[in-house]
């Protein structure tokens, strides 16, 4: 049996190589008991270098600022276009999709190649300028209270629009992917609209660059099982690619040229 420090080090190293462990994997690994595990869980969270939480403990995760959609485009700006661009090899002919707001869905929008006439619903008023300038595109655009940072809307009155519209595909970006928590945003009111248009569609795909992953938002739009797939970039651990295909998740790595 390892000793407490080489026990802690064993156990943030698993951490910071699979973003998670298990109370019982860990016992199971180290030959210890699981009243000793959740010991060394307890002084390692006291020390702030992970979070425990039912049976498992995941890193700390820094919580999400509700930036403005300009600070956001400048963010990790070639990974989504290496993103927007694996985006576009799902659009049909005849398509009819829904683009939340975001900065790596304004990315695709920006790229939008229709292929035929496409149906295309938003409430992000920079997007449908964006995707109205494109030939065979019929823009929607959801009605609702103006959201300053995203320049999209909000609300009920956004919902409402969604409720006699059916896509085949919904584009979301987000501000979080986690384990536990599932996929989120900065806030309460983008999950709410966001879990409405995944009601209005039949196939919900995430658009997030790889610094996302184990981050949470204040929002919670669903958990991981509830989308269909994500396209992000080669920054995501082969251990992260792992779990999330274990939950049913498609994932695509999106390169670059």
């Amino acid at each position: 049996m390892k000793n407490i420090a080489e026990r802690h080090n064993y156990i943030l190293d698993k951490l910071n190589r699979k973003g998670y462990v298990s109370v019982v994997e860990l016992a199971k690994d180290l030959d210890v008991s699981l009243p000793t595990i959740r010991k060394d869980l307890e002084a390692l969270e006291n020390q702030n270098l992970l979070v425990r939480s039912h049976g498992s403990a995941s890193p700390v995760k820094p919580r999400v600022l509700d930036l403005s959609i300009n600070v956001k485009t400048e963010k990790n700006k070639t990974e989504k276009k290496i993103i927007a661009t694996a985006a576009q090899k799902l659009i049909s002919r005849e398509d009819a999709i829904i683009l939340a707001s975001g900065s790596t869905v304004t990315a695709f929008a920006s790229i939008l190649e229709p292929i035929g006439s496409i149906n295309v619903v938003t409430p992000s008023l920079g997007i449908a300028i964006l995707v109205n300038d494109k030939e065979n595109v019929n823009v929607t655009v959801l009605g609702g209270k103006m959201y300053k940072n995203s320049l999209s809307v909000r609300g009920e009155y956004a919902a409402s629009g969604l409720k006699n519209i059916s896509c085949s595909k919904l584009f979301i970006g987000c501000d979080g992917i986690d384990r536990q928590t599932g996929i989120t945003c900065a806030t309460t009111e983008e999950a709410s609209l966001t879990n409405a248009m995944m009601q209005a569609a039949d196939k919900t795909i995430v658009l997030a660059d790889s610094t996302k992953f184990g981050r949470r938002g204040f929002g919670k739009i669903c958990q991981l099982e509830d989308i269909d797939m994500i396209i992000t970039d080669e920054g995501l651990t082969p251990e992260m690619k792992e779990h999330l295909e274990e939950t049913g998740v498609q994932i695509v790595i999106a390169k670059g040229e």
